[in-house]
């Protein structure tokens, strides 16, 4: 039986309510990728241009830490990942996740919430942060209110 995990990192709470709708329809586990500092309202303020955010996302190497690992990543065959999208990409943390896990031989679907951002290039950058064997699929961006049919209606076609 396949076991599908749901993580994602959410500075606003948008994307953990499409997390939470994603892992309701497929049955999956949630997990919050948690900064090991917390952002403030200041570090995500993307007009000033030496905010934490800002400085992060100029700076390609960065890789914000994370407070806590997955239990037992072994277990899972499927691991879909959410984020927003921050500067026509996914925010570097998500780098930071990619890269702290082996996902040879696992199915990696991202998925994204953005105020009208699209998921640019996205799936070329997370997709380097894997290994060669990672089943990748090419994420979405969708609302954070999307309903359960059109989560599961995208889902179903992954053909996981």
């Amino acid at each position: 039986m396949m076991k599908t995990l749901v993580a994602y990192f959410s500075a606003s709470g948008q994307t953990a309510r499409l997390a939470k709708t994603i892992a309701d329809v497929t049955g999956g586990d949630l997990y919050e990728i948690e900064p090991a500092e917390k952002y403030t309202s200041a570090d995500l303020n993307w007009n000033d241009k030496q905010s934490r955010s800002t400085k992060e996302m100029n700076d390609a190497s960065s890789r914000p830490a994370i407070s806590g690992k997955v239990a037992d990543m072994g277990q899972y065959d499927t691991v879909f990942v959410g984020f927003p999208i921050w500067w026509y990409v996914a925010p570097r943390i998500i780098q930071t996740f990619l890269e702290s896990y082996d996902f040879s031989g696992k199915t990696v679907v991202p998925f994204a919430t953005s105020g009208g951002s699209s998921m640019g290039n996205t799936n070329s950058v997370l997709q380097k942060s894997c290994s060669a064997s990672t089943k990748w699929k090419d994420g979405r961006r969708m609302s954070s209110r999307e309903n359960a049919s059109s989560v599961k209606k995208w889902v179903d076609s992954l053909n996981l």
